[in-house]
């Protein structure tokens, strides 16, 4: 009987109570051109299962009590995905209705699925696509590194006639889940790990406001669909360049300035002035996790006080604040977190925030894959899902700054979301040269200034 982990049980939760989702699906789609030896990409991706056990678990209820079920290797199996009629353009691939969209967005049923599914797409003899559809209880961002890499390594070793080679992992998944609960202890012990993480966040966390009056166009939905949409635009060189230079001077991150941006966006919107804002953090806190695929991921409530009139490098200097004692106490699980600070949370609305701020250091979509034979290029998929009202993901490469806002749908029309995409490309132009402006000032409409 094999604990979950506090992440996995969130997402337990979230699948008794609102049945099997695509909310929670995660996707890889590798495009492969050349000649595929079928046998040796069906070989390795067993060989990936066996190295990984978390990717072939399915999450089991016994007695009211969910635990982990690891499935054999050779349990799962790589389907053929015919491509949609008449298809001869990859990018076609994707759009609505298409095999692979449906196989994109085809829920899980956490107590009965395998929670990977292989597909194959063939487009030509020398052009397929590889498709990996997991839930996010067996994967998160950082896992496509370590998955990909293992899945280099088997097929190259497989194509040339012999078994891959490489360091046994040092922990499986179900050993973290084990030790995760050790290490916090009882949350209502005060002299726990977990009861003196919870102490200070209750502290850090009183008088949240519930939800944050955002420019909807709608009312919230009782039950929300958790549909989204994405915009993806890019942050010009040059201010990405002052971005930085701005948080070295203030001795913060560029995570931190996007926060403290965001945050300006949203009161300059009507927001008020305490914004709470999720983040995520990889929740591998020890190197002995670097390579393991898994769920790691916690999510950080980051509280910006936008009171008092401040200057956004002031701003800056506050959520830097907020952002270092966050890190201090990064341990406690948000699961627990929420059921201690929001009891009486409903489905309409996510608990203790509703928009998210995440900046990836590295697009994981552009990771490197030599596949022996192969020229390989993973594909972006746009979300689909959403569990919060506004999710802004900002990928960093070492030439560019790119963000992506994905929109709840049952929300917000588009041109709303283009607006505050709008909105924060005026605050971080502005903010790029001139960073003691006051928040007050900001313009985050398209207009004249005259016209507000």
């Amino acid at each position: 009987m094999l604990p979950l982990s506090h992440a996995q049980r969130r997402l337990w939760a979230f699948h008794r109570q609102e049945g099997p989702h695509a909310a929670y699906n995660v996707h890889i789609v590798l495009r492969m051109t050349g000649t595929l030896d079928t046998a040796a990409l069906e070989h390795a991706l067993r060989d990936v299962l066996g190295r990984h056990e978390v990717l072939r678990t399915v999450l089991r209820g016994t007695d009211g009590e969910p635990c982990q079920e690891i499935l054999p290797a050779d349990a799962l199996g790589l389907a053929p995905l015919p491509p949609a009629d008449g298809t001869d353009r990859f990018e076609d691939l994707l759009k609505e209705g298409t095999a692979l969209a449906e196989a994109l967005d085809a829920p899980f049923a956490l107590d009965g699925d395998a929670l990977v599914r292989p597909w194959l797409i063939r487009l030509a003899a020398d052009d397929q696509a590889l498709v990996l559809v997991m839930h996010h209880a067996v994967h998160d961002g950082w896992s496509t590194g370590p998955l990909l890499r293992d899945l280099e390594a088997a097929y190259n070793a497989r194509v040339a006639g012999r078994a891959p080679v490489w360091e046994p992992l040092p922990v499986q998944y179900a050993d973290y889940t084990l030790w995760q609960r050790d290490l916090l202890g009882d949350e209502s012990d005060p002299q726990s790990l977990a009861g003196r993480q919870l102490a200070y966040w209750r502290t850090a966390l009183a008088g949240i406001p519930a939800e944050l009056p955002l420019p909807y166009d709608r009312p919230r939905h009782p039950v929300p669909t958790y549909d989204g949409h994405e915009i993806t635009f890019d942050v010009a060189p040059a201010v990405h360049a002052a971005l930085l230079d701005l948080g070295q001077r203030s001795r913060a991150t560029l995570s931190m300035v996007l926060q403290a941006a965001v945050a300006a966006l949203l009161h300059r919107r009507g927001a008020g002035t305490d914004i709470p804002l999720g983040t995520d953090l990889s929740g591998r806190t020890d190197e002995a996790l670097d390579d393991l695929v898994g769920f790691f991921v916690n999510t950080l409530v980051l509280r910006a006080d936008l009171a008092g009139d401040p200057t956004f490098r002031d701003l800056v200097a506050r959520v830097r604040e907020v952002c270092l004692a966050a890190y201090d106490h990064q341990d406690l699980p948000f699961e627990l977190l929420a059921e201690a600070l929001a009891p009486g949370r409903t489905r309409a609305c996510h608990p203790l925030f509703q928009t998210v701020v995440k900046l990836h250091n590295g697009d994981e979509s552009e990771l490197p894959v030599r596949l022996t034979g192969l020229t390989c290029a993973p594909v972006p998929v746009p979300a689909t899902a959403l569990r919060y009202d506004l999710a802004w993901d900002f990928v960093e490469t070492p030439s560019r700054l790119t963000a992506h806002l994905t929109y709840a749908t049952d929300l917000f029309d588009q041109h709303t979301a283009e607006g505050l995409r709008d909105g924060l490309i005026r605050i971080l132009d502005t903010v790029a040269t001139a960073p003691d402006t006051f928040v007050r000032h900001l313009d985050t409409h398209t207009e004249p200034r005259g016209e507000q």
